[in-house]
């Protein structure tokens, strides 16, 4: 009879490959099953790391064809798209390398196959090939992550079509792109192909784009994407997409209200409407997981399904589908395995989209507080106030920090700005102690810094910045 592992981890997404590394560490036998060639999932592999080198190298070639002069370096770049592509390939498997490797490292069994629970207690991995293997396994986790959501009669063929995987690999710019969706997914990758040449347009069914992200910090975003080219249609749906016959593609425009059709020509679709949890096939209805209105899995505070044994993590479950959210509640859920008392607070987790500028956001928005009636003050500084900004020619953007009146405990914030989504975490960390502005504006601030802007937005929260 084999051994029974402490721990089966179903995916070695973020979530997945930290708690199986955590759980090892704390002296567990540990099984992983991954049904996909590489370890890492979704981000890894199709996600956030191969969009964040192409953001980054577009971001690049972009510099260097409209700022660089102004620094004085004269250059006249040239996109080798296939050069920069296999960029994004080889960091991708730097990264899922070194998964492989810290599993091995950590003595963790890896089965390849898709896994399912025909019982309490088992995990059957179903390998593509060759007989199927039953493990005993006194934990199993549930990290089976998110998929993209499609549109009621469009077929995504990741070719004229696509989801974010498809975007992730155009083997040549499309003059016409139109995305549908004006979230983070649709934003980063429109801008790095609208950087490399194409025409973007954004459908978004809402009368705003970033739905969740303050709307003050949206607007400003709106305006900035529409500077580097980007054109919008707010409160609009597709609904039907018909390919021509010269290889482009038409779609039907109708306002999300009711009224005239119009119509869209492009020479490609970037579907980016959202994620949905995926438990295709993992047999959870046989086993008697419950899940809720939205197809998640249903936890409690400690992540344990109503089966006692299975645990679920990640965009699986209930909460926001960021790879760094997965990642605290694998760390925890192995700790509450052993015996600890982890937490994780969903109060402080930061978001933050790629674009140029960057916008990064953590705690509450100014709409959040005024809808539950809390008394607030607004912090709020320039970056066209910022020196080291304005030697970068970066002074797109703004650092926000609201404070409650009462306390001045900080309860929020949002930075658009380059490198934003390194500069939130000293907010993060402060209210993460329940630090107030006064604390922040206090801290010294290395001088001349991007990050003194936040300072200044703290002290904006009490007698005011000293820098406008």
């Amino acid at each position: 009879m084999a051994d029974t592992f402490d721990l089966t981890v179903i995916g070695s997404g973020p979530g997945g490959y930290v708690a199986a590394i955590r759980a090892a560490q704390l002296g567990m036998k540990v099984a992983v099953v991954e049904k996909w060639p590489t370890f890492g999932g979704t981000c890894l592999n199709i996600g956030c790391i191969p969009s964040k080198a192409l953001l980054h190298a577009s971001e690049l070639f972009e510099e260097a064809g409209h700022q660089f002069r102004q620094f004085g370096i004269d250059v006249t770049p040239q996109l080798n798209l296939k050069q920069m592509l296999a960029h994004k390939d080889d960091t991708v498997t730097a990264n899922v390398s070194g998964i492989e490797f810290l599993f091995k490292k950590n003595k963790i069994t890896t089965f390849r196959g898709t896994g399912s629970i025909p019982a309490e207690g088992k995990v059957l991995v179903t390998p593509e090939s060759g007989a199927p293997t039953t493990i005993e396994s006194r934990n199993i986790l549930i990290a089976t992550g998110s998929v993209p959501i499609s549109l009621p009669g469009i077929e995504i063929d990741e070719n004229k079509v696509v989801s974010s995987t498809g975007a992730l690999a155009f083997q040549e710019v499309p003059k016409r792109l139109l995305v549908i969706g004006g979230g983070i997914i649709g934003l980063e990758l429109g801008s790095v192909w609208g950087r490399l040449g194409a025409k973007v347009q954004v459908v978004e069914f809402l009368d705003r784009i970033l739905p969740g992200l303050d709307s003050e910090a949206a607007r400003q975003t709106q305006r900035n994407l529409t500077k580097q080219g980007m054109e919008f249609k707010l409160s609009t749906k597709v609904t039907a997409i018909e390919k021509q016959g010269d290889g482009s593609v038409r779609a039907r425009l109708e306002p999300a209200g009711g009224g005239e059709a119009s119509f869209a020509e492009a020479d490609a679709v970037l579907v980016a409407v959202g994620r949905k949890p995926f438990t295709e096939g993992l047999g959870l209805e046989g086993v008697g997981v419950a899940l809720d209105e939205r197809g998640r899995v249903r936890t409690d505070a400690q992540f344990r399904t109503n089966v006692p044994g299975i645990y679920a993590i990640g965009d699986v479950v209930a909460g926001a589908m960021l790879a760094h959210k997965a990642m605290d509640e694998g760390h925890a859920v192995a700790e509450i395995i052993a015996g600890q008392q982890p937490h994780v607070n969903y109060g402080t987790i930061p978001s933050v989209m790629y674009t140029s500028p960057e916008v990064a956001w953590v705690g509450k928005s100014e709409d959040e507080l005024k809808a539950a009636g809390i008394e607030y003050k607004a912090g709020k500084f320039p970056f066209t106030a910022n020196g080291r900004a304005k030697a970068m020619l970066a002074t797109q953007g703004y650092v926000k920090i609201l404070a409650d009146v009462a306390t001045d405990r900080v309860l929020g914030a949002q930075i658009i700005a380059k490198n934003a989504g390194e500069m939130i975490h000293e907010i993060v960390v402060l209210m993460e102690f329940s630090g107030s502005a006064e604390d922040l504006g206090r801290t010294t601030h290395a001088h001349p810094t991007l990050s003194e802007a936040v300072k200044e937005a703290a002290l904006m929260c009490g007698d005011g910045a000293i820098h406008i």
